[in-house]
Order: C-alpha cells, then structure tokens, then sequence
C-alpha cells in the first residue's frame, strides 16, 4: 500500500506564493501517477495536476502558467508550487497516487491541507 501525507498550506495573501508537499510511503515504487487535487466549500473536488512516474506532467486550465507539479524521486516527494494565488484557488488540497496492485490499480488519498487565499 502507499501513504500520502500533505503539508505546507495555510493563508497567504493575493498574488503571493505557496509550496505543498506530498510525502509517500510505503509501496513507493508501484506508483504510476500522483496528482494534485482540491475542494472548495460547496464544490466538487476537481484535478489540479497529475505528474506521472516518467514525468509527464498534467494541467488544469485555472492553474496553467501559475502552478508547478514536480518530484523528488529520491524524498519520495510531489510538490506543488502555486504562484500568483487568486482567491478562487482557496481549497482544501489533496494529493493522491495511482499505484500497482495485486488486486490491480489502486488509488490513494492523503489528509488534506487547507490553502486560503485572501483578497
């Protein structure tokens, strides 16, 4: 199995900056894809961007130009570095991974780590 734990949210004010950070552990090897998500209050949780285990790398439209998902292979790490933060990026982030298992694809879910962003 893999366990995911995020860190590194908080207030932060318009046009200002945040890295989050994803730490696995576990079957880190079987992992195929990690992916940034997030939930506003009275929304759907929606995709951010995925980065997979080559390194191709996936975005949202509202984040394009302004986020970076990235990896450290060696920390078992997925970063996510928000740049110019709108008020409207404010969420709950979650990060996730699709892994190999016996039982065949599997998907895991970390904690969640509160972003605002105040106008």
């Amino acid at each position: 199995q893999v366990q995911l734990v995020e860190s590194g949210g908080g207030l932060v004010q318009a046009g200002g900056s945040l890295r989050l950070s994803c730490a696995a552990s576990g079957s880190t090897s079987s992992i195929l894809v990690n992916g940034w998500y997030r939930q506003a209050p009275g929304k759907q949780r929606e995709l951010v961007a995925t980065i997979s285990s080559g390194g191709s790398t996936n975005y949202a439209d509202s984040v394009k130009g302004r986020f970076t998902i990235s990896r450290d292979n060696a920390k078992n790490t997925v970063y996510l570095q928000m740049n110019s933060l709108k008020p409207e990026d404010t969420a709950v982030y979650y990060c996730n991974a699709d892994y190999r298992h016996w039982t065949g694809r599997v998907t895991s879910w970390g904690q969640g780590t509160q972003v605002t962003v105040s106008s």
